[in-house]
């Protein structure tokens, strides 16, 4: 925990939440909110020449960082950056192609696996970190500073396909024909999270949300080994170097599986996804640790009532608990900015 938390703003909502207090008021904010949406996101965008030179450019990664807290009055700000830094940093080649997402060589086999341990460069980061320093000195006071990293699952995901797939089945098929290949890629960005959340925490975010954005693509046994183990053994080794460290996870269509999550992963918090049951979160979930969640992000181009009821079902099933209102994933690109600010009124009951 950063000492800014706990000397100076010991009453951010989002932090007095991932400590367990309910508030009358549930904090706000959302995933991706700093994003294409947003018209002066799309303008630091185009300054930025690409996506990844938009997130390697301190100074325009913490503008668009800013940009969603100065429109909105967002409880919280999330580190602008991407899951695929690290596998940057682990040095494999990671670049973005407009209108077909992120494209990363060499492939992970079990030939190169072997390259990827201890490979973690973090001065590759630098100006992840910078962009951190820079955040965290503008942000107001009550704001709480987020900052992230891509779980081992999904990112490997990526380093095993080179690409986004619909069902993840290169990274599956190399998991269950060659587990030990596969768990040399994992145990390696294990490490790599590890240190590059700590460099976060030391460089001023106040607590870290952990993606794991595929895991609910798992059956049980696999998302234990490759789901919680990873993430157990990462929120051990970031609290053994910086005691206390706030960690929300978002283990992405885990459902039931949540239950069996929270009993081996200490987070503080568990974001949930807009499939889950609210009865089920609310009860199970919620009565154990913190929850974050968990409106259909298509609920804010639906608009009007749809999103009203939607709202207002959320916040009828966590009033009782602590709790942080978020989507149940990330905004979409062609969310209307007044359905944001519609959902926003309601949250806050103006």
């Amino acid at each position: 925990m950063s000492t800014l938390e706990s000397v100076s703003n010991p009453t951010r909502p989002v932090l007095e939440v991932l400590s367990g207090k309910r508030q009358a008021i549930p904090p706000v904010w959302m995933m991706r909110q700093a994003g294409r949406y947003l018209p002066e996101y799309r303008a630091t965008r185009e300054q930025a020449g690409s996506f990844l030179d938009l997130c390697y450019n301190p100074k325009l990664a913490a503008e668009v960082t800013f940009q969603p807290i100065r429109r909105f009055g967002f409880d919280a700000a999330i580190l602008f950056s991407d899951i695929l830094v690290v596998p940057h940093a682990l040095g494999q080649t990671v670049s973005f192609t407009a209108g077909e997402g992120p494209r990363l060589q060499p492939l992970v086999t079990a030939g190169n696996v072997g390259r990827y341990a201890g490979a973690f460069d973090k001065e590759k980061l630098a100006a992840v970190f910078e962009a951190v320093r820079l955040i965290r000195a503008g942000l107001p006071p009550e704001v709480t500073f987020l900052g992230f990293c891509g779980a081992p699952w999904t990112v490997a995901t990526y380093m095993v396909a080179g690409e986004g797939t619909p069902d993840q089945a290169p990274a599956r098929l190399l998991a269950y024909r060659d587990p030990a290949t596969f768990q040399r890629l994992i145990d390696s960005l294990v490490e790599a999270s590890i240190t590059y959340l700590v460099e976060q925490f030391r460089a001023g975010v106040d607590a870290v949300q952990l993606f794991d954005t595929w895991g609910g693509i798992l059956p049980p046994a696999e998302f234990d080994r490759w789901v919680i183990e990873p993430a157990n053994r990462i929120v051990y080794g970031v609290r053994a170097q910086v005691p206390g460290a706030r960690i929300i996870a978002f283990p992405r269509g885990a459902g039931t599986q949540l239950e069996r999550f929270i009993d081996r992963v200490p987070v503080d918090a568990v974001g949930l996804d807009w499939t889950i049951d609210l009865a089920f979160a609310r009860e199970r979930i919620q009565t154990r640790v913190a929850v974050q969640g968990n409106l259909d992000p298509l609920l804010l181009i639906a608009g009007g009532d749809a999103l009203d009821r939607g709202v207002d079902a959320v916040l009828e099933a966590f009033r009782d608990g602590p709790f942080i209102f978020n989507l149940g994933h990330g905004i979409t690109p062609d969310a209307p900015i007044e359905n944001v600010e519609r959902m926003l009124a309601r949250v806050r009951g103006r």
